[in-house]
């Protein structure tokens, strides 16, 4: 069974930097994507970012060119670095992994139990 575990949360002021990591623990027979959502109170989910099997990544426009997405070789390991943070990014984040656990099953798609992350002045 895959579990994703978040890490790096916490609170910060405006403008400052945190890097998020989720490791992946349990095997999986593929997996198709690595990302990151988050939720702030009051609002639904959003996705942030993602990391494709191809190697692409795709972002949501609000954090373009701050937050960056990376993972480790093995996909055991995904972060997300975020630079000039703003008050709107306060959210619960999570990790997110789309994948096959094995040849007979179909996709499926876990997530983590989420990190909050505070940007407060």
């Amino acid at each position: 069974q895959v579990q994703l575990v978040e890490s790096g949360g916490g609170l910060v002021q405006p403008g400052e930097s945190l890097t998020l990591s989720c490791t992946r623990s349990g095997s999986i027979f593929s997996i198709d994507v690595m990302g990151w959502s988050r939720q702030a109170p009051g609002k639904e989910r959003e996705l942030v970012a993602t990391v494709h099997r191809g190697g692409g990544t795709n972002y949501a426009d609000s954090v373009k060119g701050r937050f960056t997405i990376s993972r480790d070789n093995g996909w055991n390991t995904v972060y997300l670095q975020m630079n000039r943070l703003k008050p709107e990014d306060t959210a619960v984040y999570y990790c997110d992994l789309i994948g096959y656990p094995n040849r007979q099953r179909g996709v499926v798609t876990y997530s983590g139990q989420g990190t909050q992350v505070t940007v407060s002045s």
